[in-house]
């Protein structure tokens, strides 16, 4: 989805979004003429707002909790691809 697209799918603000890109916080697909976002994005960007909002976490937190996210969803890559290793047949 394209940028006014996402900002309307998060409900977020331009300068919102922009600093969550400066953050890293939220990272889009980039082409020469354009970004693009996924519903992965969006489903960050509402974890995002559910986090400073609800629970009332700082920009600090916001970095810490999204790198733990990232390094679980990882794990959960890599578990899924050695079970599919031990799975098959040895060649």
């Amino acid at each position: 989805m394209n940028k006014q697209q996402f900002l309307t799918s998060a409900g977020l603000e331009v300068q919102t979004l922009e600093f969550w890109i400066e953050q890293q916080w939220l990272v889009p697909d980039e082409t020469a003429s354009e970004i693009s976002f996924s519903d992965t994005d969006v489903a960050r960007a509402h974890l995002i707002q559910d986090l400073k909002g609800d629970f009332g976490v700082n920009d600090e937190g916001i970095d810490v909790i999204l790198h733990l996210v990232d390094q679980l969803h990882g794990l959960r890559r890599a578990f899924e691809q050695l079970h599919k290793d031990m799975a098959s047949p040895p060649r």
